[in-house]
């Protein structure tokens, strides 16, 4: 190895998917030397550790799609790994569940899907219903089995430290310097200066800066949107997790209920957009992010297309009682006092130029780099295979840049 070299492959950002990309590489390339460099002064403070616990079976997703075809592999190693780190975790099932007529078509679209994906799947009346949930109400619905719930955070951390790589915290990336015949050269907030021959994005919430500052063009912007969501005071009302049909147009899932690993009850999410990348609450707001986002034409083509969606997702943020109408849809017992507020996730949703949410994920490769610039929901579930295709690419690279 060349002595300017200080790794490898050099991993920005992490969260889930940096640290299930590093675990990858070191297992497929023993020997491999990786560093991660993660802003925060832990793993996993974003989007895996304000999600909701949920590992997905991959019911939602177009059949063929990445999404697809990770999450239903990804919730089976999930659940098999959280086994052998002794992680808490539980498959639970789930309820989809139509509460109006013009929802049935969707719901049956949504059996064929999961058939389609290798989703066992069970179609229930009015009346069976109750046989899972008896406080829900519904016209019909499906039963997944599949589906279960996991503490993200501590996947995470062990991910950390089984993947043997060389892990910094509180290294916030402010420079990339790029030089096609000696690989990256990384400047961190504190000073320090980090060289390895190929680069990884994972910064999730920032993956199109990062790109753009390693001088690629992603082709996207980050729009953040906030999930906003409450903890049930009776959580008895709930036995496990529930969600509506969710709207095809949208890669929202609507306002669901799930029981926690802990047996607490999270209600929501509901998406409104956030005036920063880290913008958890409305009193949250950074000019030169929420510049960027109001700059990017994608931004205003989705107001334009959606803004009957969206102000009914910016109701429902600026009143607790439309939100628990909303709940009530589902759960008719549920008042307002019973819904307490919670912490706040963030979503990192890749917007192209013309307004086009981007369903998948979508990972982009360049000199010396992989940049992975969409990876939401079920980014969590399926992070081992993304993981592992992540790291295909980056080996690659190396690969490439010895031939060079």
């Amino acid at each position: 190895m060349r002595p300017e070299i200080d790794c490898d492959v050099l991993v920005i950002g992490g969260g889930i998917v940096g640290l299930a990309t590093a675990y990858a590489i070191t297992r497929a390339a023993p020997g491999t030397r990786v560093t991660v460099l993660e802003k925060e002064p832990g793993p996993a403070r974003h989007q895996t550790g304000r999600n909701s616990g949920v590992v997905h079976s991959g019911i939602y997703y177009r059949p063929g799609s990445l999404k697809a075809r990770y999450a239903v592999r990804g919730a089976t190693e999930m659940i098999k790994f959280c086994a052998e780190y002794g992680i808490a975790h539980a498959v639970t099932g789930k309820l989809i569940v139509a509460t109006e007529r013009a929802e049935l078509p969707r719901l049956h679209a949504l059996v064929q899907r999961g058939r389609e994906n290798g989703i066992a799947v069970r179609e229930l009346g009015a009346a069976q219903i109750a046989e899972y949930e008896p406080q829900v109400r519904g016209l019909a619905a499906i039963h997944v089995g599949t589906t279960g719930i996991c503490d993200y955070g501590e996947v995470a951390r062990r991910l950390a430290e089984a993947s043997g790589a060389d892990i910094r915290y509180g290294a916030r990336v402010v420079r990339v310097d790029r030089r096609p015949s000696r690989g990256v050269a990384v400047l961190t907030a504190a000073g320090d200066v980090v060289r390895g021959r190929v680069l990884v994005n994972c910064a999730g919430l920032y993956c199109d800066e990062i790109a753009r500052l390693t001088g690629d063009d992603p082709g996207m912007r980050i729009v953040p949107f906030r999930g906003e969501y409450y903890e049930l005071a009776r959580p008895e009302l709930v036995c496990g997790l529930v969600y509506p049909v969710p709207d095809p147009a949208f890669p929202f899932l609507g306002v669901h209920l799930t029981r926690g690993i802990h047996d607490e009850v999270h209600v929501g999410p509901n998406a409104v957009p956030a005036l920063a990348r880290e913008g958890y609450d409305w009193a949250t707001v950074r000019p030169r992010e929420l510049g960027g986002t109001l700059g990017w034409p994608g931004s205003w083509a989705i107001a334009r297309r959606h803004w009957r969606y969206g102000a009914g997702e910016l109701r429902r943020s600026l009143s607790k009682k439309a939100f628990t109408t909303a709940v009530q849809r589902l759960l008719p017992a549920v008042t307002e006092a019973d819904l307490r507020p919670t912490a706040a996730g963030v979503r990192a949703q890749a917007v192209l130029r013309d307004g086009t949410l981007v369903d998948d994920f979508l990972i982009q490769e360049s000199v010396h780099a992989v940049h992975v610039l969409n990876a939401p929901s079920p980014a969590a579930t399926a992070s081992l295979p993304i993981g592992r295709e992540v790291a295909r690419r980056a080996l690659a690279a190396l690969t490439a840049a010895d031939t060079r």
